[in-house]
C-alpha cells in the first residue's frame, strides 16, 4: 500500500463521484473505520481504513490544527 497522508477534517477527493454530483468529502471520524460526510448533499458513509485509503484518490485541503 502506497501510505496515503490524511487526517480528521482534511477534504479528499475518492475515485467514484457521489450520485449527488460532487467528489468532495470530509473526514469526520478515524479509528478503524473512517465516516466521511459528502461536502454537497450531507450524506455521510462508515467505511473500514484499508478501504478508504485504496478509494482516496487525493487530500484536496489540509485541516490546519
Amino acid at each position: 500500500m502506497e501510505g496515503k497522508e490524511f487526517a480528521l477534517n482534511d477534504i479528499v477527493e475518492m475515485k467514484k463521484q457521489h450520485p449527488c454530483g460532487t467528489n468532495r468529502w470530509k473526514i469526520i471520524r478515524m479509528g478503524m473505520d473512517i465516516r466521511i460526510k459528502c461536502e454537497g448533499c450531507g450524506h455521510s458513509v462508515l467505511i473500514p481504513r484499508r478501504e478508504f485509503a485504496r478509494k482516496m484518490k487525493r487530500v484536496l485541503v489540509k485541516h490546519e490544527g
